[in-house]
């Protein structure tokens, strides 16, 4: 995907109307904004001392950007960086229709710069008819697979590994810290920010999604797209709902973030239950007044600041050597 140093963003169509054809223009014009000069403004700066690139993963059947986050060979006060293996934390951004891995950069570029660490930040496919969750779910789960796989190649660790993801993101992360555990793949860490984790027949039975459906912004319309274009008719909700999964124990530590001015805080909310209940270590942290995807917005959310804070101290926690 290139970047465009300018860029209009588009009107916000009717999601509960929406036909393919608008759906696909407002996406390539939504995510042409996302990764505009422009949009900096309330995504934020990259850190300086991260390196940003991307790179084309070889999957079966397929090739998938990734959004590729390195230390800078030098520190800000000039120190060489440290050599070895780093690392990783596979990262999924949210949107799930819409939205692209540089809407992330200045998350993914802090935690690069910082742990230090590789964070590989996919590109995964976006739902549309025609393209369900499960595809971007697979997309998630095949790049961490590679990459651990072909861990000197990519100069990290496979024994340091963690999922990271935002709403949508943060379903895909869940769902691929599930897969990895029956695979035998070692994760230690999971971060879960304002993750959307059930797209069944019981998506919106839950006090959050009552409450914040069209406040502060109307955001129902949009989860019932994301819904209609997540599981197709016929398909088993359940098979892509983390929150259902038989069986959450032995699963790596997480931290899940939510934000309380959000529909989805009570998913976010509910999965910290089912797996504390299963035994697997879990935190929740609630940030009051934010908004749901305040952590990819530092210019207009403040706690943005703190969330990313708690985000680096868990993961330097889990990560060390």
């Amino acid at each position: 995907m290139s970047e465009s140093t300018a860029a209009a963003r588009p009107p916000e169509p009717d999601f509960s109307a929406i036909t393919t054809e608008e759906l696909l223009a407002y996406r390539e014009a939504e995510n042409r904004f996302r990764a505009s000069s422009g949009a900096r403004a309330f995504l934020g700066e990259p850190d300086a001392g991260a390196e940003i690139s991307w790179q084309t993963v070889e999957l079966p059947g397929r090739d998938l950007p990734v959004r590729v986050h390195r230390p800078a060979p030098a520190g800000d006060d000039g120190t060489e960086a440290r050599t070895g293996p780093l690392p990783l934390v596979v990262h999924v951004h949210g949107g799930s229709f819409v939205g692209t891995a540089v809407q992330c950069d200045w998350t993914n570029s802090h935690l690069a710069a910082r742990l230090p660490a590789l964070v590989v930040s996919v590109e995964h496919r976006l739902l549309a008819p025609g393209t369900p969750l499960s595809d971007a779910a697979d997309d998630g789960w095949d790049v961490l697979r590679h990459v651990v796989a072909h861990a000197e190649e990519w100069g990290v660790d496979p024994a340091r590994v963690a999922v990271f993801g935002e709403s949508c993101g943060a379903l895909i992360s869940a769902l691929t810290a599930v897969r990895a555990r029956e695979a035998g793949v070692e994760l230690r860490a999971q971060v879960l920010v304002n993750p959307a984790v059930d797209v069944t027949g019981t998506m919106f039975d839950y006090p959050s999604v009552a409450e914040y459906a069209y406040s502060p912004t109307p955001v129902l319309p949009q989860l019932e797209l994301f819904q209609r274009l997540a599981v197709p008719p016929g398909a088993d909700a359940r098979a892509v709902s983390p929150l259902y999964a038989d069986d959450l124990s032995g699963l790596a530590p997480a931290l899940v973030v939510v934000p309380t001015l959000d529909a989805a805080a009570d998913h976010g909310r509910r999965y910290a239950e089912r797996l504390h209940e299963a035994g697997t270590s879990v935190r929740l942290s609630e940030y009051s007044g934010a908004q749901h995807a305040f952590l990819t917005l530092p210019g207009v959310e403040p706690q943005a600041h703190a969330a990313q804070a708690e985000i680096l101290a868990f993961l330097r926690t889990t990560l060390a050597q």
